[in-house]
């Protein structure tokens, strides 16, 4: 008999994270199904495809079924056929999120509280206590910059 592991509360986030990307994919391909094909996306799937031929997912005969079905197709609604199986094209991906305005207030807000103390610092290292300017100054900066690589960074989207 198979054995069970507990779900954890991480591999909860994890398939709720999926889930949504997911259904952000089918919802953009509904979307976008009755819209007709432009060259460059053409050219942009058929790209993907000669790519998935590269790493093995396709074969010779499967790649070239492929792109006749690509050609001959007309709306986005024709390319189900042409995508089964295949990881998620980079037409109905959503594009990286940019970080949002809170992350910048956050941000603010985490300079505002580091201020007393690296002015505690500095008045200590004035006053020749080095050990305690290090000690109030030191992790204001490090909490300053920490905050900042956060807020600049996009959010995090789950793989696929």
């Amino acid at each position: 008999m198979a054995e069970r592991r507990p779900v954890k509360p991480s591999d909860l986030v994890g398939m709720a994270a999926a889930a949504g990307q997911e259904a952000r994919v089918v919802a953009a391909r509904r979307r976008m199904a009755q819209i007709r094909l432009t060259d460059e996306q053409r050219r942009i799937l058929t790209d993907e495809l000669a790519q998935e031929f590269a790493i093995g997912r396709l074969d010779e005969a499967e790649l070239h079924r492929r792109v006749d079905l690509l050609n001959s197709a007309v709306t986005h609604g024709d390319l189900e056929p042409v995508l089964a199986g295949l990881p998620v094209s980079s037409l109905y991906a959503p594009p990286a999120r940019k970080p949002g305005r809170w992350r910048w207030a956050a941000f603010a807000g985490a300079v505002w509280l580091a201020v007393p103390f690296v002015l505690a610092g500095l008045l200590f290292l004035v006053f020749g206590r080095e050990i305690a300017a290090a000690i109030f100054g030191v992790p204001a900066v490090v909490w300053v910059a920490y905050a900042y690589r956060w807020a600049s960074k996009p959010r995090r989207e789950s793989g696929s």
